[in-house]
């Protein structure tokens, strides 16, 4: 399969413990692990031509990872409309962490897309609430990730068309931390755990997921849709008498 990973890069390059953590930057690290489960992956980030998502890049893409948080307002309107073509006509999107407030996910979702956050010492406990889903597939009924980012609801996005996982941290709150949409013949999921100042994307159960996901978000020949004025299949007029 053909997965492009985009990340921003912009933590790793000026934060001293995100660059510590994933020093060659996080979109590596996931190219890494998904690599080594089989898969052909290349990377964009934000400061490429293009943002590195150029229309060929794009039409090869069978599921795009998205990781942004500082800069999402450099992201081009044209390329996030690219973005979304491509999702509606059947690429998969995995969304982590604070993409959801990207501008791609936001226009997918069509809400603010909002919640609460704070940056601290949270545990994190997620519960698998799906454990018949293809996401879910070698997790057991909860992981825990020592210090995250909280995140806590109200999470201003839609109902999902299902709910995979529910976060809970030490300060109380809940989050919605794995959610699943369809727009179009794409499939999204958006994943909640990433934050830049912890090495999320090392632990075993949180690259296992992304795996998963990358397998489930990609198209399995859905068929194409015709839209607009069409030709009657059956011959409907009435015989002349």
């Amino acid at each position: 399969m053909k997965v492009t990973v985009w990340n921003e890069y912009r933590h790793e390059q000026i934060n001293d413990e995100s660059a510590a953590i994933y020093p060659d930057g996080m979109h590596n690290i996931i190219k890494t692990f998904l690599s080594e489960a089989g898969h052909d992956v290349t990377t964009a980030t934000l400061d490429e031509d293009e943002h590195g998502l150029t229309a060929s890049v794009l039409n090869q893409t069978e599921v795009l990872i998205w990781w942004g948080h500082l800069a999402h307002h450099e992201v081009s309107d044209e390329v996030v409309e690219r973005v979304k073509e491509r999702v509606l006509d059947g690429m998969g999107l995995i969304v982590l962490h604070s993409g959801h407030f990207s501008k791609i996910f936001k226009s997918l979702m069509g809400t603010g897309c909002d919640l609460k956050w704070r940056e601290s010492n949270d545990k994190e406990r997620i519960w698998n609430v799906d454990p018949t889903h293809p996401i879910t597939e070698g997790i057991g009924e909860y992981f825990e990730i020592e210090k995250e980012e909280m995140y806590g609801e109200h999470f201003d996005i839609p109902t999902p068309d299902e709910l995979i996982f529910i976060s809970w941290f030490t300060g109380g709150e809940v989050f919605r931390s794995g959610a699943t949409f369809k727009r179009g013949r794409g499939r999204i999921f958006y994943f909640r755990p990433g934050h830049e100042t912890y090495p999320t994307y090392h632990q075993t159960e949180v690259q296992q997921v992304i795996k998963n996901a990358v397998n489930w978000a990609k198209n399995k020949n859905t068929p194409k849709h015709t839209y607009g004025n069409y030709e009657a299949l059956e011959n409907n007029t009435e015989k002349e008498v």
